[in-house]
């Protein structure tokens, strides 16, 4: 179980770093008069902070050397 855990820590903060932010676009209404409606297509990005995918690349490391030191019961 650790090692899952710890893998997909490792994965998910190399993805942080590699990627630094998602893009995506949304439809907001402009004009809603009767009849006549009116969008904007609009873009809008979510960054990522390199610290946050070290933090959970070093949570992965440490999740896996915590789990590799402990017996099993």
């Amino acid at each position: 179980m650790n090692a899952i855990v710890g893998g997909t820590l490792i994965a998910l903060g190399t993805l942080a770093l590699l990627y630094q932010g998602v893009t995506y676009k949304s439809r907001d209404t402009v004009l809603d008069i009767g009849p006549l409606h009116a969008t904007a297509e609009r873009q809008h990005t979510v960054l990522f902070s390199p610290v946050v995918g070290i933090a959970a690349i070093a949570g992965g490391i440490v999740v896996l050397i915590i789990g590799a030191t402990r017996r099993p019961v």
